[in-house]
């Protein structure tokens, strides 16, 4: 096999692990509004089984003091490892919990749920294995491509295993907070390395300075608003576990100051993407890339702005959860690819002779 032939695998399989990182986040965001993270109390199987089952009667009469005691044996073990790195009170907190040892009732619909998920985070894994496998075409011409994909990968397992603490130890801290951020860093760096591979050979783009600075202004904010509504989340959570699931048209108004920042920030965001929006129209014809990006962007804020309004008004509404992340999510690889577009580095995308 030769290396152009690999060269083009890698960005294909590139590009589709970016499309499934896409449809990964919106499956995981149906999953947690729902409620469905505990639908497969086992992992790799679910119940024990690779397809799993539709039905109760399908399950052994153990089965939910069987897979609490695996959850128990499990955050015994990760309250060990944060005893390692001095996170005490986090580990005792853990260990003290007793609501993990309330069996979950079997539910078909939360089980094909979560199953689902899991088979999206499955194949995404397989295609960002594949571009790892074929990113080594480019070492001789840029080293970065695959080491950063061997990086990728790392950053993937970790991800993986932190998901697992999330469900099982129910905490609604900053785990589940570092897990949306790793979930940004894997999605970035797939961007990065594709992007990498595609500007290949291609010459500089000269971008004014402010444009750059706009543009990394407003990805930062976009994680940072991400972080903030991640951290919203969390706080609806405690609210509603608070009510035992009612009274849902005050959960929003219980969030307090978290969801006032989060809600404020938008603002910010919308400033500076406008900002950025009339530089590019000023700089860039109607036809480029970085334009259809940018218009891209602005849409997708749009229709950020409307869901952020439905949760707001309509009491949380679990589509619009799932929705919500998913384009912030779109805002955010978009703008850093764009960003990307602004940055060429010279020496790496002179043409070759």
């Amino acid at each position: 096999m030769s290396k152009t032939t690999n060269k083009a695998r890698f960005r294909q399989t590139s590009l589709i692990a970016i499309v499934l990182l896409f449809v990964l986040i919106l499956a995981g965001g149906v999953v947690r509004s729902s409620g469905s993270g505990m639908g497969c109390p086992d992992w790799p199987k679910c119940f024990g089984r690779y397809i799993p089952p539709t039905d109760a009667s399908e399950l052994p009469a153990d089965y939910k003091q069987a897979y609490v005691a695996k959850r128990a044996a499990k955050n015994q073990r990760f309250a060990k490892t944060l005893d390692v790195f001095g996170y005490n009170e986090l580990a005792n907190r853990i260990r003290q919990d007793k609501s993990i040892l309330v069996p979950e009732e079997f539910n078909a619909a939360r089980t094909w749920t979560e199953y689902i998920n899991r088979l999206v985070g499955a194949l995404s894994g397989v295609f960002l294995l594949l571009a790892a496998v074929f990113s080594f075409s480019y070492g001789a011409d840029n080293k970065w491509i695959p080491i950063l994909s061997i990086v990728n990968l790392v950053v993937i397992i970790f991800q993986a295993w932190l998901g697992s603490i999330v469900v099982s130890t129910n905490l609604v801290d900053w785990i589940v907070t570092v897990h949306m951020l790793l979930a940004l860093v894997i999605l970035g760096l797939t961007i990065y390395t594709y992007h990498l591979a595609k500007v290949h050979g291609k010459p500089y783009i000269n971008t004014k300075p402010l444009i750059k600075i706009i543009a990394v202004a407003a990805v930062l904010l976009s994680v940072l608003q991400i972080t903030f509504g991640t951290e919203v989340r969390e706080k609806i959570d405690e609210v509603a576990d608070h009510y035992q699931g009612v009274y849902r048209e005050q959960w929003v108004e219980k969030a307090g100051q978290i969801f006032s920042t989060h809600r404020d920030m938008a603002l910010l965001v919308v400033v500076f993407n406008v900002m950025l929006y009339a530089l590019i129209r000023r700089n860039f014809n109607r036809h480029s890339v970085q334009q259809q990006l940018m218009s891209f962007i602005f849409l997708m804020i749009v229709l950020q702005i409307g869901v952020g309004i439905a949760l707001s008004y309509w009491a949380l509404p679990p589509v619009a959860q799932a929705s919500h992340i998913v384009l912030a999510s779109l805002v955010f690889g978009a703008q850093f690819y764009l960003l990307l577009n602004f940055t060429r580095s010279v020496k790496y995308t002179e043409v070759r002779k």
